[in-house]
């Protein structure tokens, strides 16, 4: 076995075919001094089990182009490389048994049609036609997306690697990663021991970034560090029958997400494969965090339960008919990695710079392994994801979410969501309440129905007394819909309380604190003390990376108030652009305080019922923040409103918050305050055209294409991150900018 090398540029950590996508794209993009690292052989894992389907719909237009490539690139991967990958583009049919999957199944070829897919909603008829086998007289219709395709998992991996290999890669088998080192809170390269003629060798690779493709063992690689990688292994069950009489080699992928299962033809025989709505986690005591995956795993695989799936084949055998008299080759079961919200994480880590994530792939790993390899290795090359990948960025994790409790609990749920109903704001049952705000029992003696947001329990609707606070999931009105409208109007015609403890908070303060905030922002935040400033953090490309709120408290320290989605994300960007030389410290100080927001026409009147400090418009204008009696409590008033309204955000001490909300509540009847929740906060907030990152903006778009320009402070010294970018595109001109329509049903 030839010596390995002490340096280089990028080591990557795991041979599954993730991991060997990344080394071909770096090589792709002229970086060829990698080294890639598997502790056995290539597609070990779980690469070598997966079914091998190729699908091009996700959930947004990004991923969908992330497959869409992966689809391309195992198309020609055969015909660059000489390697046979079985890519076959058979196209998929998925069905629907019911008018609401149908109606789920329609909504996701109209968004396949403007992302440039081609897709054809088809009846039963045709559903007969192209897969013969199945039953069709129960169903309503279906969806035919004719170039999704299927491939050979470990041929498919084989190819990448050659192609790797003939580019300069080195990639390594038989080599375990034993840590990441590093340094200053940086990855600088790895340890490892492999076993070769001489015995046991033990070394060091330095690096400038290393690489997370470890799969099922990612999470634990991670905790090494310091990094939170929330994954979590779980069982995963298929069969292959024998041969099939009359079936055809181009058949279809059919899904049928409501029996949980997808069909698929394997050479001359079916494969049948769930997700079913109960899982079984594998690998991890939930109660020490011990990984149990054994040391000498390689292409294995778990016992059989066929109880388990008992059920799940019942419901393949209502669809194919032909399982009742075909006899079984293969009863598989095996580990596939799942995280929380079944979305990938990739990236570089907030927790550990220099070390990039690519695992958690939820059984959707073939896939998307193309399109996740391009972009990171863009994001390595780059220093920056080449276009808006926050469904995916490691940097939407929350620190608690290592937890081996909370990862076990929710992988129970999160396999099966990938076949499940996907109805609008439909929230996870496991794992629940893991943040609570202080008012949080409060507000659930009120009949909160909560939503569930960053791990925190947040308001999003009221149900009046008599009704239930729980969802009705559906693709109309939801049950929701007319409470959420009383509270809106009330927050247009009086005054409604909204509880939003789970802003995310920082404080930086220093001497230099002026200097840097305003090098960050697109908005001047050399302001007097007590001034908010709403404003932008942009990247070098103009783009939006976040959205928030700063406000001076003192000469030296301000206040950046963000979304609970973006914690980790917005901190560690701050942290990011501090220069190491500044005279500054920046603290996230989110759990120390509660938020009532206080909005609406008759707030004024209602706030200054219950201070003695003057609220009035000359004496507290719009933008303002100081601090009041309220209660027994001193707390920071924000003037400021994401509703379009007269209001105050208060910012109470979180010990403070239970006594300030009960003053609030028992003087409210007087001026009809309502308790209002973020359902009607974002209905207000899209009234008023009001922005909100992760939706209406990221970081593809720009102040300028966002109607924020107005918040940009062109000429303030010094410029700002991002300034540069903005005014080329202020002399060019715009070519798209943000719309709104108001639409008269």
């Amino acid at each position: 076995m030839a010596e390995l090398p002490s340096h280089a540029q990028v080591v990557i950590v795991g041979g599954g075919i993730v991991g060997c996508s990344v080394a071909y794209h770096l090589a792709l993009r002229g970086v060829t001094d990698v080294v890639l690292l598997e502790r056995r052989q290539l597609t070990c894992g779980t690469t070598w089990h997966a079914a091998g389907l190729v699908g091009q719909l996700r959930a947004t237009h990004n991923l969908t182009r992330l497959a869409q490539y992966t689809t391309d690139l195992f198309a020609t991967l055969e015909h660059e490389t000489g390697q046979a990958t079985g890519f076959r583009a058979r196209g998929s049919v998925s069905v629907a048994p019911t008018l609401e999957r149908f109606e789920e199944l329609k909504r996701g070829a109209s968004m396949a049609r403007v992302f440039g897919l081609q897709v054809d909603i088809i009846d039963r008829d045709r559903i007969a036609e192209l897969v013969p086998l199945a039953r069709v007289d129960d169903l309503v219709g279906g969806v035919h997306l004719p170039n999704d395709g299927i491939t050979n998992p470990i041929d498919t991996t084989q190819a990448l690697a050659k192609g790797a290999r003939a580019r300069g890669v080195r990639i390594q088998e038989n080599v375990k990663v034993q840590r990441i080192i590093t340094e200053g809170g940086r990855a600088v390269g790895v340890t490892y021991e492999m076993d070769g003629p001489g015995g046991l060798t033990v070394g060091e690779i330095h690096a400038d970034a290393v690489v997370n493709a470890a799969g099922m063992w990612g999470r634990e690689l991670g905790d090494q560090v310091g990094a939170v990688v929330p994954l979590h292994a779980a069982e995963h069950f298929y069969i292959v029958t024998e041969g099939v009489d009359g079936i055809s080699p181009d058949m279809p992928v059919l899904r049928d997400p409501d029996g949980c299962g997808y069909f698929k033809e394997e050479a001359g025989k079916l494969m049948v494969g769930w997700f079913e709505p109960v899982a079984k986690p594998w690998g991890m005591s939930p109660r020490t965090g011990v990984s149990g995956i054994p040391e000498s795993f390689c292409f294995d695989s778990l016992p059989e339960d066929f109880e388990h799936i008992a059920p799940l084949v019942e419901a393949a055998t209502h669809r194919m008919p032909l399982l009742a008299n075909t006899g079984i080759r293969l009863f598989f079961n095996g580990p596939e990695a799942f995280t929380p919200d079944d979305r990938y994480l990739l990236g570089e880590s907030p927790d550990v710079k220099g070390l990039f994530m690519a695992c958690g792939f939820n059984s959707i790993g073939i896939q998307s392994s193309g399109g996740a390899g391009k972009v990171l290795a863009d994001w390595i090359i780059d220093g920056h994801p080449p276009m808006d990948l926050w469904d995916v960025d490691i940097r939407r994790v929350m620190p608690f979410q290592r937890n081996a409790g909370y990862l076990h609990d929710r992988t129970v749920e999160s396999l099966g969501l990938l076949y499940a109903m996907h109805w609008p704001f439909r929230q996870p049952e496991t794992a629940r309440g893991v943040r609570r705000s202080a008012l949080h029992d409060r507000l659930a003696a009120r009949g909160a129905c909560f939503g569930e947001v960053a791990g925190w329990e947040r308001t999003n609707w009221f149900a009046p007394e008599g009704v239930t606070p729980e969802y009705e999931y559906s693709y109309g009105k939801q049950n929701w819909f007319p409470y959420s409208g009383a509270e809106h109007h009330a927050v247009r015609n009086a005054v409604g309380m909204f509880e939003q403890s789970s802003f995310g908070k920082f404080v930086l303060e220093g001497a230099d604190a002026e200097a840097v905030l305003n090098r960050i922002c697109a908005n001047d935040v050399s302001v007097p003390v007590g001034k908010i400033v709403y404003t932008q953090w942009l990247n070098e490309r103009g783009g939006i990376e976040a959205d928030l709120t700063v406000t001076r408290e003192a000469p030296d320290r301000y206040l950046i108030v963000t979304a609970a989605a973006t914690q980790v994300r917005d901190f560690s960007y701050l942290k990011d652009h501090l220069p190491s030389d500044a005279r500054v410290v920046a603290t996230d100080v989110t759990s120390a305080f509660a938020v009532l927001s206080i909005m609406g026409p008759h707030s004024r009147a209602f706030l200054q019922s219950l201070t003695p400090d003057d609220l009035s418009h000359a004496a507290f204008p719009f933008g303002t923040s100081r601090h009041i009696d309220l209660g027994y409590a001193r707390v920071r008033a924000s003037r400021v409103t994401y509703v379009g309204e007269l209001g105050w955000e208060l910012y109470i001490p979180t010990e403070f918050a239970t006594g300030v909300f009960d003053v609030l509540v028992a003087a409210g009847a007087e001026f009809g305050l309502r308790h209002a929740g973020y359902h009607a906060l974002n209905s207000l907030r899209m009234e008023k055209g009001y922005r909100h990152w992760g939706h209406d903006i990221s970081p593809d778009d720009t102040p300028l294409e966002a109607g924020l320009g107005f918040v940009v402070a062109w000429d303030k010294p010094g410029g700002f991150i991002g300034r540069d970018a903005l005014l080329a595109q202020k002399a060019a001109g715009l070519t798209r900018r943000m719309v709104q329509f108001a639409l008269t049903d």
